[in-house]
């Protein structure tokens, strides 16, 4: 487990310092498309209201905040919030009333996220430090949880979709894009398709993802695919509501394509 914890710290480590010395630019994510026309994470109008550095750092399969469907007032955390980009992009849509958090375990990408923070002259942000297994935040304090290819690379995906539960308000809910294997793929084939850290080996499938969100008392689940990432992985949007009371949930339908 901390193996593949400091492989993955390594990883994002390396690419904030890339961008904090000056030297990335623009290095295809982790999580690009077979065909690289074939999905458009931000377009340019959206990029051009932030930091250039937010926006090099960014290395996610998707986003989250257009899919989480942002409204004025919520409070919003980011899991692995990395350079910043989606959690300021949050910040502007939720607006003065609103309020967004980022929580990142990598020391390098929180400077660089607080510094991008600062440029961008964002004061309804705040950056964590710790670990999407173990949120650092109370029971029952965010509106929406969003998440931009970052589930995959934990060790331990019940412990998160258990605390994403948690800390979501009765009602909250998550908007999060991931990389999602097709049910078909074991694990170990998954493995051959990319490492743990390059976000394909650790990978859920699409009834694997259903299943846990589910478990974790989740409703209304919808694990659709955006695009292939490589054979047999999708960049994916994952929705799901916390419902108002536990008992809600029992029986409710899950909605999963396969792909």
């Amino acid at each position: 487990m901390s193996e593949i914890r400091e492989q993955v710290r390594t990883r994002y480590r390396g690419a904030a310092l890339q961008v904090l010395e000056g030297t990335r630019a623009g290095d295809p994510s982790c999580c690009d498309p077979v065909d690289a026309e074939a999905v458009a994470l931000y377009d340019e109008a959206t990029k051009s209201q932030l930091p250039d550095a937010a926006v090099l750092a960014s290395l996610g399969c998707g986003n989250p905040t257009a899919v989480a469907e942002l409204r004025e007032g919520e409070t919003v955390l980011d899991l692995g919030s990395g350079g910043g980009i989606d959690v300021l992009l949050s910040a502007r849509r939720v607006g003065p009333t609103g309020f967004a958090y980022g929580l990142d375990m990598t020391d390098e990408m929180l400077e660089l996220a607080r510094r991008n923070a600062e440029e961008a002259g964002a004061t309804n942000v705040e950056f964590l430090e710790g670990y999407i297994e173990e949120i650092p935040l109370g029971d029952a304090t965010v509106d929406v949880i969003i998440s931009n290819c970052v589930i995959n690379l934990s060790v331990d995906k019940p412990k998160v979709f258990t605390e994403m539960a948690r800390v979501l308000r009765p009602g909250g809910r998550l908007g999060i894009t991931d990389v999602v294997a097709a049910d078909a793929l074991s694990t170990a084939e998954r493995a051959e398709r990319g490492s743990y850290a390059g976000c394909i080996a650790g990978a859920l499938s699409f009834s694997e993802y259903g299943s846990m969100l589910l478990q974790a008392g989740f409703e209304e689940i919808e694990v659709e695919p955006t695009h292939e990432v490589v054979e047999g992985m999708f960049g994916a949007i994952v929705r799901a509501v916390r419902p108002f009371t536990a008992s809600s949930s029992a029986g409710h339908p899950t909605a999963i394509e396969a792909g």
